[in-house]
Order: structure tokens, then C-alpha cells, then sequence
């Protein structure tokens, strides 16, 4: 039985990892049967506790147990996308028995802690709170309904139960962390709390760190403070108090700002965005300097470690044949949702993430006659596989999603496919000679979906943005796209550069390689598994958090 009175984690923590943690974030995608996630902050929070686990390091998770999940992506009549809410229920998850009020709109809210233990999922501990509860009216039980509301009051009310909640939570389970890791700053309204409990900022610094993952100014939250005072989110200080403690006068307060100026340490999640970073926060006073730990994702999760068997024996008949395989099965799931067959023996191109307009899920078909050519090609044969889900209510995604869906009517060798989440992530990743990534440098804060394609045999093909940047060497692990002057090019201009070379790259030395030199081919995909093997493994991201943030 589980003491959540004095709560310990329920292993013996290794002794350079015994520094406890709570480590905050809005979404975790530990596993396909939890769906509290939406993209690349879950996966990479997801990975963190996987390795967490491994390491036994002395870290617990705070996140929040979303009912109605993100959404559920389904095909209108037309095969369009549909977003759906289902109800989910989880038989895996523990009661804590720990019930406890945090106010929202000056009214007590009921909050339930739930507990998802370790060995379910091979996962550091992880708390979800929920305010679905009977004692709850029924616009207080719809904040932890659905994974970023798009009703800006439920928004604030959800980032105070992570935060506020997230805080009493620990006090109630006397976990007494010695480091409170907010990941991104949904859960800032922890401070207002800790401010109550210790009385001064400076304590709270001894014990807060912070990671950004937003690489522009305009991506992170603000809100207005008569808005956040209305709903209690200062937790009793007022607007005045508030803004001499964070020193953000005027209007609008920015959470991210305020959170670093809460934050002993902070950094962002790869060494290009660390750049952007600092020089993005460089014209403000009391910041810590904003280091880059490279996210990563867990292998032992992720990699197909047969491919990995038949690598280090080097049997390359084994190996060519499993990649076969993991196409296949793979194009199975091609086949039951969009009724075409694809050949596992076709260069395969898969974009597959959230659907964002800087990510350009579309680029490849900005230019018909080429991209016609492209695919109706006999001698050198492509197949084209998009999924992602987009913001259920970012209009132009979804236009953009369904456009997409119309053109592959059109080609026997071109699919979208819908219910993107880890299952399908993994399987799309297998199914992929090229994971193409071309978002619009430099946009992209970290991006780790090519990493786990390379885990899984694909080859990356990306603009050099993120953790590529640390990782590429072109035509030796993979195929980079060079960069434009982004800094004097209009959009247009630059994305009619990043297609112009992404064509001539495609056409010019990767269609050319996979069918007629398949050893080369073959040893590209391999040092792209070689290389993501230890730099880009979580277990490392996770050590670095305890060397470099935490420490």
C-alpha cells in the first residue's frame, strides 16, 4: 500500500539522483492507453519520466488528468478531419484519496489527486489532478475536461490547478521536493503559492527551474492582470503586490518572463534554441542565464531494437529484410484507414507531427507540376504518408490538414492518415524511408519526431533547425536542406528556397541513392541510428538535468 501521507518514491533512489524533484507539465505521453497528451511537450515529458524510471532518480511527475483527453481525430463523410471528445476512463490509475480546494474565481474548487505508479508503464510516479468531481458545480468539473481550452478564463483556470494545485498537492503528500521544475510555464501560478508558504522570493529560487520551449516572444502566454486577479490566480497577493514581486508593470503580465525571474536556473531544449533564447531574453533584468539541454526521447521505448540487433551483427540481409517488415505492417494501417496499398519495396516520405503552420506540412505540395512529376514518376517511385493533428480549433491547420486529404484523392500512392498519438507515431516512423521536417528556421525550439524516425530506420530530411543542427552531417546521417538567409528573406522567399532545395535534394541525391545504391543507403540510415543512440536518448537529458539544472 501507498503511504500519500509521507510519500516517498517507491524505489531506492540511485545515490547521484537523490535530490527529489516535482517536475510540472501540462501533458505527458507515457503510454498509447494514456491520452493526456497533445505533441511534442507530452512526448518529451513522457520520454523524461521513462528515463526518470531508469536512471532511479528521486523525480515525480504533476500533470493533469485531461477526461476528454486533447481530442479524438476522426474523418468527417468526406474523409476531412473531425474532432471528437470522447469520455476516458483509465482502470490503471490509483485513487490517492487526496481531496483538497484551491480557489478560482474567489470559490473553492475541489481537486482530486490520482496516481499513475511506476510499474504500470515503466514511468517515474506520476499525479494527475482532476476537478471532475460531484462536489464541483459544473463549469468548475469542465476545467481538467479537455487539454488546452480554448476559452481564455478556462485556460487560466487550468494552468492554476497544475500550478496552485500542483504545489498543495506536494504539501499534502509532505514530498517537500528540493527542486520544483516547472516544464514551460503553465505551471507559474505555483509561485504565488510558495510565496504564501515561504514567505519571500528568495526561498522560492533556491528551489525553482524553469524550461522554455517557446523560441519567439509572441509564443508565450499573456494574459491580462485584471483578468488573472479576477480569477485568483496571485492566490491572495494583489495586482500591485503581484507586479512588484515579478517586476512585470503594465497590463499584461508574461508568464515565461515571470518564471524566469522566479528561476534559480532555466534553459531551453537545444543548443540553437538556448541561442535564441538568451538573445531573445537578453534585454531583461533579474533572468538567470538561459542554458539548452538537448531534449531526447527514450529508446527503450521507441527504438526497434531488432533493427538494432542487425546492425551490431552486422547482417544486412536481416536488416534490409526488417525494414521491409516494419514497412509492411506499418502500411497495414496505411491500407484499413485510406483503402490504398502501399509497396514496402517504394521510397517512402512521411511528415508526421502536430500540424502548426510553421512546421509547413504542405510545403512539399506548394508547386503542382513538380510535385505531380514527383509522385507519377516510373523510374524513381515515391510513396507520401502526412498525419498530425492540428489545434482543434486553429482553422487554418485544419484547412490546411483537409487540403491535403483532397490531393491524395487524387494518387494511388499518397495517404493522410488521422489518430495520430504514440501507437501510430511509432508505426509511421517504421513505415519511413525519409522523415521529412521542413519547418521555418528558426521556428522550431527543438523537434524531436526525427529522432525516434531514426530509432526506427527513417532517414531525416529536415531544414536545419532544433536538435538537427547538433546532429547533422549531410549524406552521411542524413539530408539537410541549407539554410536561407532568414533573416533578410521575405516568408515567401524563403519557403520558395527551402522547396527549390528540398526538389533538388530529393530528386537529385535521394531517389538516386535508394535505388540504385542501397549499401550506401543502408549504411545512411544506420549512423543516423548509430548517432541518436546515446546524444539523443533521454537518459542523457535526464542526467543533465541533474548535472546542469537541478544540481
Amino acid at each position: 500500500m501507498t503511504d500519500f501521507k509521507n510519500y516517498k518514491v517507491p524505489y531506492k533512489p540511485a545515490s547521484e539522483y537523490s535530490k527529489s524533484v516535482a517536475y510540472f507539465s501540462m501533458e505527458f505521453a507515457i503510454h498509447q492507453p494514456l491520452k493526456i497528451y497533445s505533441g511534442g511537450l507530452g512526448f518529451l515529458s513522457g520520454s523524461h519520466l521513462r528515463s526518470a524510471y531508469d536512471l532511479k532518480q528521486n523525480l515525480i511527475g504533476v500533470g493533469i488528468l485531461w477526461k476528454y483527453g486533447y481530442y479524438d481525430q476522426i474523418r468527417n463523410h468526406d474523409q476531412t478531419l473531425k474532432a471528437d471528445w470522447y469520455e476516458k476512463q483509465y482502470s490503471f490509475l490509483v485513487d490517492t484519496g487526496i481531496k483538497f480546494t484551491v480557489p478560482v474565481h474567489n470559490q473553492p474548487v475541489w481537486v482530486k489527486a490520482w496516481y499513475l505508479p511506476p510499474d504500470t508503464f515503466k514511468s517515474a510516479p506520476l499525479f494527475l489532478l482532476s476537478t471532475d468531481l460531484p462536489e464541483n458545480d459544473y463549469l468548475s468539473q469542465t476545467i481538467t475536461h479537455k487539454l488546452y481550452d480554448s476559452d481564455t478564463a478556462a485556460k487560466i483556470a487550468q494552468m492554476m490547478i497544475l500550478g496552485i494545485g500542483g504545489a498543495k498537492l506536494i504539501d499534502e503528500l509532505n514530498f517537500n521536493p528540493d527542486v520544483y521544475h516547472l516544464n514551460e510555464a503553465h505551471g507559474l501560478s505555483s509561485v504565488f503559492y510558495l510565496m504564501n508558504k515561504y514567505g519571500n522570493k528568495e526561498e522560492i529560487k533556491k528551489r525553482l527551474v524553469f524550461t522554455t520551449h517557446t523560441p519567439e516572444e509572441a509564443g508565450n502566454e499573456k494574459h491580462d492582470y485584471h483578468l488573472l486577479d479576477k480569477m485568483s490566480f496571485f492566490y491572495g497577493y494583489s495586482i500591485a503586490e503581484a507586479q512588484k514581486i515579478t517586476g512585470i508593470d503594465g497590463n499584461i503580465f508574461n508568464h515565461s518572463l515571470a518564471a524566469l525571474r522566479f528561476a534559480r536556473e532555466a534553459n531551453g531544449v537545444s543548443q540553437l534554441h538556448g541561442e535564441v533564447s538568451r538573445k531573445m531574453w537578453g534585454g531583461y533584468s533579474d533572468i538567470p542565464e538561459i542554458q539548452a539541454i538537448t531534449n531526447a526521447q527514450n529508446w527503450k521505448y521507441w527504438a526497434d531494437k531488432q533493427l538494432y540487433r542487425f546492425m551490431e551483427e552486422a547482417d544486412n540481409e536481416g536488416f534490409d529484410d526488417r525494414k521491409r517488415y516494419l514497412k509492411k505492417r506499418a502500411f497495414e494501417i496505411v491500407a484499413d484507414q485510406t483503402g490504398k496499398i502501399f509497396d514496402p519495396d517504394v521510397l517512402t516520405i512521411v511528415w508526421a507531427r502536430r500540424f502548426a503552420a510553421y512546421k509547413r506540412p504542405d510545403l512539399i505540395a506548394q508547386d503542382m507540376e513538380r510535385f505531380e512529376n514527383l509522385v507519377n514518376n516510373s523510374q524513381f517511385p515515391v510513396q507520401i504518408i502526412w498525419a498530425g493533428k492540428p489545434y482543434p480549433m486553429d482553422y487554418g491547420a485544419i484547412s490546411v490538414f483537409n487540403s491535403l486529404v483532397h490531393l491524395s484523392k487524387r494518387f494511388k500512392n499518397v495517404a493522410v492518415c488521422v489518430g495520430y498519438e504514440l501507437t501510430l507515431s511509432k508505426r509511421l516512423k517504421q513505415a519511413s524511408d525519409v522523415w521529412l521536417n521542413n519547418p521555418r528556421v528558426p521556428r522550431e525550439a527543438s523537434g524531436t519526431s526525427g529522432m525516434t524516425a531514426s530509432m526506427n530506420g527513417g532517414v531525416n530530411f529536415s531544414t536545419y533547425d532544433g536538435w538537427i543542427c547538433e546532429f547533422a552531417r549531410h549524406g552521411e546521417n542524413c539530408f539537410i536542406i541549407p539554410q536561407s538567409d532568414y533573416q533578410n528573406l521575405s516568408i515567401h522567399d524563403q519557403d520558395q528556397w527551402d522547396l527549390n532545395h528540398l526538389y533538388e535534394i530529393l530528386q537529385g541525391e535521394i531517389l538516386p541513392l535508394y535505388y540504385s545504391n542501397k549499401r550506401k543507403w543502408r549504411d545512411i540510415i544506420q549512423a543516423g541510428m548509430h548517432d541518436v543512440r546515446h546524444e539523443f536518448e533521454s537518459d542523457r537529458m535526464a542526467k543533465e538535468y541533474y548535472q546542469m539544472i537541478y544540481k
